[in-house]
C-alpha cells in the first residue's frame, strides 16, 4: 500500500488519507478478529521449516498487532489535520504505512533473520519521519536517532550471526529446539548479551537512551505517538523477550539483567522527566521510566510479573500515545510546548485539556485509570517474588511520575492564559480531537474493565501472552517449537 498511496496521490493528495486510513482500519479489525484464536503458523511458498519462511500466531504476537494496529489507525486519523501543516503528506503515509508494516512484520516473524529485516524496515521508515519537518531540530534528532539505531541493529545482527554459527539455523524454533539439547556455551550468553544491548538500546532503557528524548519531541505528534506508544515495544520490548525467553530460554542471568536495567530506567528516566517544561520532552523521559516499568516486571520471570508487564505494555500504548497526541493539539493551537509559554487551556480547549489531563492521571497510577492497575500488579510481582527493593523503587517512581505530572497540568491546562497565546487559542479540528477522545476512554475503559471483570478481561487479553513467556520459562518453548515445527499450516 505504501507504493499504492504514491501513485494515487497523484490524482489527488487527498487518495492518500483515503488509502493510508483504508489500510490501517483493515490491519485492526483483523487483528481484532485474530483475538482468542488458537496459535497457528503460516509457512512461506510451503517451505517447511527451518528451510522457508515462518510466520507465526500467537497469544504474544496477536495482542502486540492489536496495540500496534490500533494505535496506527488512530495516529492516522489525527494526521487528517495535523498534517496539513507539513508538505508531501502523501510521503509522510507513504513512510507511515511502511513503518507499519515493518512493526507487524516484527509481531509475525518466527525467523530470526527476517525479525532483523522487518526492524530494519520499520526503523528506516521511522528516522525519516523523525525529520520529516526539515528544521535544524528534526534533522539533527533524526541522524542521532540513526547513528544509535544502527548500533542496535549490528548488535542485533551480530548476535543472530553468532546463533547461527552456532545452530547453522536462523528459524526461531529451530534454534531453541537445538539450543535446548545443547551444553551451555560462552558464545550463546555473548550472544545474549549483545541481543540485549541491542533491544535495550531500541526500547530506549537506561543507559541507551541518549536518542530517545531528542527523536520524540522533534517528530511530528502522531510519530511521536507512534513512537513512543508501540514502536520501541515491538521493535524493542517485544523482540527482546521473543529471543530472550522462546529462543535463548531466558536463563537466570538475562532475566537479572533485565531487571537491572528496568530499575535504573524506571527511576532514573522519571527523575529526569521531573526537571523538563517541554512538554514532548518530558514526556519522551517518561517513556523511558515506563519502558523500565515493563522490563522489570518481565524480568521478574514470574506469572503475575509477566502479566503485569504485559498490562503495563498494554496501558502504556493507549496512555502514552494519548499524551503524545494532546501535545501536539497544545502545539498546534498556541504554537508552542513549552510549559511556562503555556496556561489556562481547560477553558478554550475543553476537549484537549481533559484528554490530557485523563492521561496524566492514567501514567501517574491514579485510580481507576488503566496505569493504576498495571502498576499495582508489578509492585505486587515485586513483593511476592520478595524484590523489596523494587518494589519500594516502583513505588517512588510512581510518585515521581505524579510529582511530573501535576507540574505539566499545572502550567498548561489550569493558571491564566498568556497574553501573548490567548487570540490565537481555538481547540484542535474534530479528527484530532477524536483521536484523543477515543484513546482517553480507552485509559478510562480499560480501568474500568479490569476493575469490574479483572479475570475475565486477563483470561481474554493479558494469560495467552504470559503464556507464550512462560513456556519459556518452564517449558524450554516446547509448546512454541512444536507449533512451529510440528504442525501444517
Amino acid at each position: 500500500m505504501t507504493v499504492v498511496t504514491l501513485l494515487l496521490s497523484k490524482a489527488s493528495a487527498r487518495i492518500a488519507d483515503i488509502t493510508a486510513f483504508l489500510t490501517a482500519a483493515v490491519t485492526t479489525v483483523i487483528a481484532f478478529m485474530l483475538i482468542g484464536s488458537p496459535v497457528n503458523t503460516y509457512w512461506m511458498g510451503n517451505w517447511f521449516p527451518p528451510f522457508g519462511i515462518t510466520l507465526v500466531y500467537d497469544g504474544l504476537s496477536g495482542l502486540m498487532l492489536l496495540i500496534i494496529n490500533l494505535i496506527a489507525l488512530l495516529s492516522i486519523i489525527y494526521s487528517f489535520s495535523y498534517m496539513e501543516k507539513y508538505t508531501a503528506k502523501p510521503k509522510f503515509y507513504a513512510l507511515f504505512l511502511l513503518m507499519l508494516a515493518g512493526m507487524n512484520g516484527v509481531a509475525l516473524t518466527g525467523d530470526l533473520f527476517n525479525l532483523f529485516v522487518f526492524l530494519e524496515i520499520a526503523s528506516i521508515a521511522s528516522y525519516a519521519l523523525v525529520g520529516f519537518g526539515v528544521e535544524h531540530q528534526e534533522l539533527e534528532a533524526s541522524f542521532k536517532y540513526l547513528i544509535l539505531g544502527s548500533v542496535a541493529s549490528t548488535m542485533v545482527l551480530l548476535g543472530i550471526a553468532l546463533v547461527y554459527a552456532m545452530t547453522g539455523s536462523v528459524n526461531m524454533a529451530d534454534v531453541a529446539s537445538t539450543l535446548a539439547a545443547m551444553p551451555a556455551k560462552t558464545t550463546i550468553a555473548f550472544a545474549a548479551g549483545v541481543f540485549l544491548m541491542g533491544f535495550a538500546l531500541k526500547s530506549g532503557l537506561v543507559p541507551f537512551h541518549a536518542w530517545l528524548p531528542d527523536a520524540h519531541p522533534s517528530a511530528p505528534a502522531p510519530i511521536s505517538a507512534m513512537l513512543s506508544g508501540v514502536l520501541i515495544k515491538a521493535l524493542g520490548v517485544y523482540a527482546m523477550v521473543r529471543v530472550m525467553f522462546n529462543v535463548l530460554g531466558a536463563a537466570p542471568i538475562y532475566l537479572d539483567i533485565m531487571l537491572v536495567l528496568g530499575a535504573i530506567s524506571m527511576v532514573i528516566g522519571g527523575f529526569l522527566a521531573v526537571g523538563q517544561f517541554d512538554l514532548k520532552r518530558q514526556f519522551a523521559y517518561h517513556s523511558v521510566s515506563q519502558m523500565g516499568y515493563i522490563v522489570l516486571a518481565l524480568g521478574l520471570g514470574t506469572p503475575l510479573g509477566l502479566i503485569g508487564g504485559i498490562f503495563h505494555l498494554i496501558n502504556h500504548a493507549t496512555f502514552k500515545s494519548l499524551l503524545f497526541l494532546a501535545s501536539g493539539a497544545i502545539e498546534h493551537a498556541t504554537g508552542t510546548k513549552h510549559m511556562k509559554k503555556l496556561g489556562g487551556l481547560k477553558e478554550s480547549m475543553p476537549v484537549t485539556s481533559t484528554t490530557f489531563v485523563i492521561g496524566s492521571l492514567s501514567i501517574s497510577g491514579v485510580p481507576p485509570f488503566n496505569g493504576f492497575f498495571s502498576k499495582l500488579i508489578i509492585i505486587l510481582a515485586c513483593v511476592q517474588a520478595q524484590q523489596w527493593l523494587l518494589a519500594v523503587l516502583a513505588s517512588i517512581a510512581s510518585v515521581i511520575t505524579l510529582l511530573s505530572f501535576l507540574k505539566a497540568m499545572k502550567f498548561s491546562v489550569f493558571g491564566q492564559v498568556p497574553q501573548a497565546i490567548a487570540e490565537r487559542i481555538k481547540e484542535v479540528p474534530f479528527s484530532m480531537a477524536f483521536s484523543m477522545i477515543f484513546l482517553a476512554v480507552m485509559c478510562l475503559g480499560i480501568g474500568i474493565a479490569y476493575l469490574v471483570a479483572g479475570p475475565t478481561f486477563t483470561d481474554i487479553f493479558l494469560q495467552p501472552a504470559a503464556d507464550v513467556l512462560m513456556d519459556g520459562l518452564e517449558n524450554g518453548s516446547a509448546n512454541y517449537i512444536a507449533t512451529v515445527l510440528g504442525i501444517g499450516g
